[in-house]
């Protein structure tokens, strides 16, 4: 490994990540608007193409800001089409991110563009507590990664009975408690061979461990070093995104979506408090993710 492959990257979107040991930050306010919780295909390959030509060959895990932006997971792991070998992807999450979206890419649909790429073996979500999976909401749910056996949705309390009724009950796995999820994945990694991708969105924690601006699950720090700390075969890169930050989109679709979604309002009094809890989560994580050598 280069000496860069532990160095953090900042997608300095939203000003949002906190100093981070020796972070490489790239300046991109500018592309805000254009990616923020969705964009259309064009507009993420050209950013595609940014990244490739600001990115070094070696660096470790990148930091997004917020999880408005945790479709940019995709290039990131498209960005890795020469991996020797397959690898797996691992997001913690409390959304599946496999929901349907027809105008492009949003936060929440990117995952099904990961499980197309042929270097991913299979996508497995971790930590889901949103309603996005239960029975309401089946039909938003794109299913051929899930009948392809690509993507596992892990969640806690949810019931994903309708999936049995569609043949698809191998795909989703309900937990009673969060303790039990990570020790059925552990025991499930302890069979596999494949290196790893991690992508969380700091959403899945309990809102008493960090506060986003998405409606959050039950994780706690624990539980994540634990996860992180089973991809024993290692990683071939690892991102984080759901700081909290403010932002007033210009354009009036946006708005709409992010109304539809009931994202909830970030009081700007709390947001350094906020921001302050969040920056002592990524350093908890960075050193998980650097014991496995990440």
């Amino acid at each position: 490994m280069g000496e860069l492959a532990d160095r953090p990257v900042v997608l300095d979107l939203d000003h949002s990540v906190g100093p981070l040991p020796k972070r490489l930050v790239l300046v991109l306010e500018q592309w805000q608007e254009a990616l923020r919780f969705a964009c259309s295909l064009a507009t993420m390959r050209r950013f595609s193409r940014v990244l490739d030509e600001l990115l070094p060959s070696e660096y470790g895990t990148v930091f997004m800001g917020s999880g408005d932006f945790h479709h940019l997971s995709w290039p990131l792991i498209a960005r890795l089409r020469q991996a020797r070998t397959p690898f797996q992807v691992v997001v913690l999450d409390n959304h599946p991110d496999n929901m349907r979206f027809p105008f492009g890419v949003h936060c929440g649909s990117w995952v099904r563009k990961v499980a197309l790429l042929p270097q991913v073996s299979h996508v497995h979500v971790l930590g889901i507590t949103s309603s996005d999976i239960a029975a309401g909401h089946a039909w938003e749910n794109y299913l051929a990664p899930l009948r392809r056996n690509k993507l596992t949705c892990w969640s806690v309390g949810v019931d994903t009975g309708w999936s049995r009724r569609l043949g698809l009950g191998h795909a989703f796995r309900d937990f009673d408690n969060a303790a039990a999820m990570v020790e059925a994945f552990i025991a499930l990694q302890r069979t596999q061979l494949m290196p790893s991708y991690l992508s969380i969105d700091k959403d899945v924690f309990a809102p008493e461990v960090a506060q986003t601006n998405w409606d959050q699950g039950c994780l706690l720090v624990e539980h994540a070093s634990a996860l992180i700390g089973c991809l024993s075969n290692g990683l071939v890169g690892s991102d984080i995104n759901g700081e909290v930050s403010h932002y007033q989109y210009r354009s009036w679709w946006k708005r709409r979506l992010s109304a539809l979604d009931a994202q909830p309002s970030i009081d700007p009094a709390q947001l350094a408090a906020w921001q302050a809890q969040q920056h002592a989560l990524n350093l908890q994580l960075l050193a998980a993710i650097a014991a496995i050598g990440g």
